[in-house]
């Protein structure tokens, strides 16, 4: 099969011409952040807010147009739209004033074939957040829940690495992505349809355009309805929080923190910014909480100890549990072989499976859980 160059998706939607300008998609600067992974091909189309309502069509025949390229066997085209000003007019739009205590929950549609919605976060990066979720989603999934993992940091997709999936997801006959399969568990990336040393270029509209198609156009129930969704987001207080935030229902949101003062300073700042948002708190975890050495066993504060503790109970918060700096978890996270699936009865997973059992008892019997079943 001959390689796909970007030069020949330009081509193909050069002849795609915009409604509202009578110019073609490329001359008018609507493709933006082209990606090309084997078949696969990516792009954003930009329009403006005014034409977003209406702009379906012409994101289905850019998608045809793309399709049409030999050797091409899927197509993701994403909408996004930003405000471009007109001359002389005003570029700061206010936002529209917001009681902090009226319901949000009901005008937000939820995700089909998802019973409950969890953002596993963190205010700063390196602190073993994918990790955590990863862990967390096979755990659940361990206790007998239908979980999935969405992997929200289009930036920088860990999932694809850590599950130890390298295929390309499928596209039914109704365009919904089949999530992939792997320990138990569903999943999606954007790592799983672009090149892993390809750079996502894409500002902000573009990302929250790729959040929604995440959660719309996959086929998260397509394996059977899902009692929990993880979504392992991205560091920080953005625009991937505030999509997921303001877009769907979220049963609530786990906060991961080493216990050292400078990770717990963002830590604090994701805690408030959820809480500005109505999303409740499900509770801290405390990961790399303390060094355990592969060779005596002997146990070393090197981060400090007790922060993320100390820091729920400032806040009110429930404490959901410590997870220790250990090799092993290293180790299968670099292999694709989530600790708590490749060694389900050490001491590793024994701690994230308490993680799990503190998260349901959080939820409050929100969804059923099945006893684990072991083969001897």
């Amino acid at each position: 099969m001959a390689e796909i160059i970007r030069e020949q998706v330009l081509a193909a939607l050069g002849r795609v011409e915009d409604p509202a300008s009578g110019q073609d998609v490329v001359s008018r600067g609507l493709i933006q952040g082209v990606v090309i992974r084997g078949g696969h091909v990516g792009f954003a189309i930009e329009v403006t807010p005014e034409q977003g309502p209406h702009a379906e069509p012409l994101r289905l025949a850019c998608e045809t147009a793309v399709k049409a390229i030999p050797g091409v066997t899927d197509v993701t085209a994403v909408l996004t739209a930003e405000h471009v000003p007109t001359a002389g007019a005003q570029t700061t739009v206010p936002p529209k004033p917001h009681h902090p205590h009226q319901p949000q929950a009901a005008h937000k549609p939820g995700v089909a074939g998802v019973a409950k919605i969890i953002a596993v976060a963190s205010g700063k990066g390196g602190v073993g957040k994918s990790t955590t979720a990863v862990n967390l989603a096979v755990a659940l999934s361990r206790r007998g829940l239908r979980v999935g993992l969405m992997d929200a940091d289009i930036y920088g997709p860990s999932v694809p690495k850590l599950l130890g999936i390298s295929a390309k997801p499928r596209t039914r006959e109704d365009k919904k992505i089949l999530p992939m399969q792997a320990h138990g568990i569903v999943a999606m990336s954007i790592g799983f349809m672009v090149d892993p040393d390809t750079a996502m270029i894409w500002r902000g509209p573009m990302v929250m355009g790729a959040l929604q198609q995440l959660l719309g156009d996959v086929a998260w129930d397509a394996y059977g309805p899902l009692d929990i969704l993880v979504v392992d987001m991205p560091p920080g207080t953005g625009d991937a929080q505030l999509t997921m935030a303001q877009r769907v229902p979220l049963a609530g949101a786990v906060i991961v923190s080493t216990p050292q003062d400078i990770a717990l300073i963002d830590a604090r700042k994701g805690i408030t910014m959820f809480q500005k948002v109505n999303v409740p708190i499900l509770g801290l975890v405390e990961n790399m909480s303390s060094f355990i050495c592969p060779h005596c066993g002997g146990e070393s504060q090197i981060f400090g100890h007790g922060g993320a503790r100390a820091t729920a109970e400032q806040f009110g918060a429930p404490f959901l549990g410590e997870i220790p700096l250990k090799l092993a978890i290293r180790e299968t996270s670099d292999a694709g072989a989530p600790i708590t699936a490749s060694e389900p009865d050490g001491p590793e997973a024994a701690a994230y499976l308490a993680l799990a059992d503190n998260l349901l008892g959080q939820l409050g019997g929100a969804v059923p859980v099945m006893p684990e079943i072991l083969f001897e």
